[in-house]
């Protein structure tokens, strides 16, 4: 069954429950190769019941597949399912004392096979990129610029220096730089009770450093502004990043992550893959 239509609820980061939509596919197999039909009504009934009633979790996605196999009354051994859904974050602003919504959409998917879960959660962030290469090129045209406008001046007082930097002159290039997108894949061991989006999300945002922001003030652009030209990265940089914070995690066993930076200059995108296991 796939594409059902259901509230589920998550736990928020004050520990309550919100709820949200969600699609939802639910699977079971067929031990015996010659039947025919499951028990569609009650697979139906037991994801309503459970997913509407208590906060997601990894024992409560165990029991809900045992009960899945139970209700089919000796036809299943295995049974999988996968919630599609927009997790909902509160995001400070950089400087300034506002605060705005981001969305993340998350995949997870639960299977039971053999009294063994096994749990994967993909979830995808969008963050800002600026390239190495257009930066060092931007700076090689402003040195030029001010060796031009200053050629034969043997002495420059830090005002006159100040007041070039600040106006339409002191800016020959600035480097393109583009919203681009990482999707994570983490395969999650099954020794931990939480589902550990909000932690992960934030993992992977810390070490990528420019994630987009949601309320912006003057003072937010500006410190978003600096953060950009103090991470240049090329899409194997932000892979990289990436891997590096799930390689360290614990609760993850393997992860596969892919960036794409959609170019500005360019009518394609650069991207980037890598994935690992952690032992």
């Amino acid at each position: 069954m796939e594409g059902i239509c259901l509230p589920i609820r998550l736990p928020d980061s004050a520990g309550q429950a919100m709820q949200v939509p969600a699609r939802v596919d639910v699977a079971v197999d067929l031990q015996d190769s010659s039947a025919r039909g499951i028990h569609m009504s009650r697979l139906y009934m037991l994801l309503q019941e459970s997913l509407a009633g208590e906060a997601l979790s990894a024992p409560g996605l165990r029991h809900l597949l045992d009960a899945c196999i139970a209700s089919q009354q000796g036809l299943s051994s295995a049974a999988r399912l996968t919630l599609r859904y927009d997790h909902l974050l509160l995001r400070k602003a950089l400087s300034s004392n506002n605060a705005g919504w981001k969305r993340y959409p998350v995949t997870v998917e639960a299977t039971l096979c053999d009294g063994h879960l096994q749990l994967a959660v993909d979830f995808s962030i969008e963050y800002s990129s600026t390239c190495p290469a257009s930066a060092a090129l931007s700076r090689e045209l402003n040195a030029r610029r001010f060796s031009e406008d200053f050629a034969g001046t043997h002495a420059l007082s830090n005002a006159a220096v100040s007041d070039w930097l600040t106006s339409e002159r002191g800016m020959a290039a600035t480097p393109h730089a583009q919203r681009s997108r990482a999707e994570v894949h983490v395969e999650l061991k099954p020794s931990f009770h939480e589902l550990p989006l909000q932690s992960l999300v934030d993992a992977v945002e810390a070490v990528i450093a420019t994630p987009v922001q949601t309320a912006v003030k003057r003072e937010d652009e500006m410190a978003f502004a600096a953060l950009n030209a103090a991470n240049l990265m090329f899409c194997e940089d932000a892979a990289r990043r990436i891997a590096h914070a799930m390689s360290g995690d614990a609760r993850v066993s393997a992860w596969t992550i892919r960036v794409a930076h959609h170019e500005s200059l360019h009518p394609h995108d650069a991207v980037a893959s890598v994935g690992g296991k952690n032992v």
